[in-house]
């Protein structure tokens, strides 16, 4: 027995790799999927202006390991660049601004690929550099930008339908505004968990009604331990039959009943032990006003459901495809597919794998019927089984960024937000202070997009810019504040304004990239004097 003891080689363990080691932290936010997505994509960052804000923005996402990038910039640097850019030394003073601070920005990640436009220190042809290279995944640019710079972006974006994300930051302002091609679909919106919890107690399929009547056909003669680990799905589904059987087949759906429901599963709780009650029982009680809902669609699964979709090439793509086969689904059975997914609760662990697997097999017959349906659909012959069952498990919270089209009047928001800030300024003055809204960041957008082509702007010229577009503007002591803060700028950028800005956009832009989480939707306005964000759709 020794000798064959001490001849068996035991089995190798693999560790984490350099790489999982390298990006841990990140891999359990967007996952293998999502890091794969960075690493394939191919930024284009073309700098302008004080040229800090989109340095800084790159930083963000070289860390994370994107895969390449390329900075487009015909400055040199200069000592007010030293000033702000922590991606320039006095080393640098007099050389291409790209090429310098391409180098340094692949200090912080060596397997992240850069490049930088133009080359040898001539002038920047951005048409015939945007022709001559890849295609790319997202274009960032900075404000201010010379316009016919701006067109040639706009043009490449169009053409290719690329996401295009502009940033502008001067003094304590900021904002930026993301532009995707057409709706842009995010299934994996990482809601949270006890969101996503679907245990259809109101419409069960018949392997788990068997299931929960063979646990509890003799519930009162059950001994103590079997009493007490019941899992709460079954004490749910046990009782439920007898509240109906009482109150002529309906539900407890209303809040009343439901809390006279919750006090009845506690009522059947057994009482003679040391704890005076039952863990699972008052579990149970617990998850009814979470898990007792009268079914129905989530507000974006609606409009999922009733999107037109233009795009013929986007028709066919697979999200749609599957979109379809999901709505097909719903109309059959009445409900979305099953997550199959069980939280924890007190069950003895051969009950509890038990009935995760009843779920998991029923989530897995959905998702095939889901499956046949797709493939059935002209185009759907190569549906991915795994893009299935993502959709499947997320179906409930999957969104639509840029379903519906701006409206493009800045007049009426600026209405709304002029009349939001008068009902704040009457609420300061009076007994609900603490509770007034915060101003609106509007105004701070105006005057940031009146210096989008120029940095050596005075407040009248600015104010004459927003006035020239929106005749209301004038007289509007917001406005007033705002121009007056962008001129005392003079197009400067301060760092940590830009480095917090930077940060945000490179968040926006990950999920972007790795079709993960929700992004924002148009624009985000940052005051740097009150600390605060604004998102609007403009």
């Amino acid at each position: 027995m020794t000798e064959i003891v001490t001849s068996q080689t035991p089995p190798i363990l693999h560790g984490p790799s350099e790489k999982e080691k390298k990006y841990d932290r990140q891999l359990r936010l967007w996952a293998a999927s999502g890091q794969a997505a960075l690493e394939s994509a191919n930024i284009l960052l073309v700098n302008s202006g004080a040229g800090a804000v989109g340095v800084e923005t790159l930083k963000n996402l070289v860390l994370p390991g994107i895969g390449k990038f390329t900075i487009a910039d015909d400055a040199l640097v200069d000592e007010a660049d030293l000033g702000v850019n922590f991606f320039l030394d006095e080393s640098c003073l007099g050389r291409s601004r790209s090429e310098s601070c391409t180098r340094l920005l692949q200090e912080l990640n060596p397997e992240v690929q850069g490049d930088w436009l133009p080359k040898n220190g001539g002038t920047l042809d951005l048409h015939s550099a945007l022709e001559a290279s890849p295609t790319f995944t997202l274009i960032l640019y900075t404000l201010p930008i010379r316009k016919e710079i701006l067109s040639v972006i706009e043009s490449y974006a169009s053409q290719h339908k690329t996401p295009l994300v502009s940033i502008h930051s001067a003094g304590f302002y900021s904002y930026f505004r993301i532009s995707l091609p057409g709706t842009f679909p995010i299934v994996d919106t990482h809601p949270d968990a006890q969101k996503t919890t679907d245990l259809r107690l109101l419409n069960p399929w018949p392997e788990l009604v068997e299931f929960s009547r063979e646990m509890t056909k003799d519930i009162d003669t059950l001994d103590d331990h079997e009493h007490g680990h019941l899992p709460y799905v079954v004490i749910l589904l046990h009782y439920l039959e007898e509240w109906r059987q009482s109150h002529n087949g309906e539900n407890p759906l209303s809040y009343a009943d439901k809390n006279a429901f919750s006090s009845f599963v506690r009522s059947k709780a057994r009482t003679n032990n040391p704890e005076g009650g039952e863990e699972n029982f008052q579990e149970a009680a617990v998850a009814v006003n979470r898990n007792i809902t009268a079914p129905e669609l989530e507000p974006g699964v609606q409009e999922l459901f009733n999107h037109q979709v233009s795009d013929e090439i986007e028709l066919q793509s697979a999200f749609w495809i599957i979109a379809k086969a999901i709505k097909a689904f719903y109309h059959k059975h009445g409900c979305l597919p099953l997550p199959g997914a069980l939280p924890d609760m007190k069950a003895q662990s051969s009950v509890y794998v038990k009935l995760q697997s009843i779920y998991k097999e029923k989530a897995r017959r959905d998702a095939q019927e889901v499956l046949e349906t797709a493939r059935a659909i002209p185009g759907g012959k190569g549906v991915d089984p795994a893009e299935v069952d993502l959709f499947c498990k997320n179906a409930r919270f999957v969104k639509l960024i840029n379903a519906t089209p701006t409206s493009g009047d800045l007049d009426q928001v600026f209405q709304a937000e002029t009349a939001s800030d008068e009902v704040a300024e009457a609420m300061k003055a009076g007994p609900d202070a603490s509770f007034a809204p915060p101003m609106s960041n509007l105004f701070i957008y105006l005057a940031l997009v009146a210096t989008s082509h120029s940095t050596a702007s005075t407040a009248d010229e600015i104010i004459n810019a927003i006035t020239n577009v929106m005749p209301q503007a004038a007289g509007n002591d917001r406005v007033l504040q705002a121009a007056q803060e962008v001129a005392r700028a003079g197009g400067g950028e301060l760092h940590n304004i830009s480095a917090l800005t930077g940060g945000m956009v490179a968040q926006e832009v990950i999920k972007i990239i790795t079709k993960q989480y929700i992004p924002i939707e148009n624009t985000c306005i940052f005051d740097g004097i009150s600390s605060r964000c604004q998102v609007l759709r403009l």
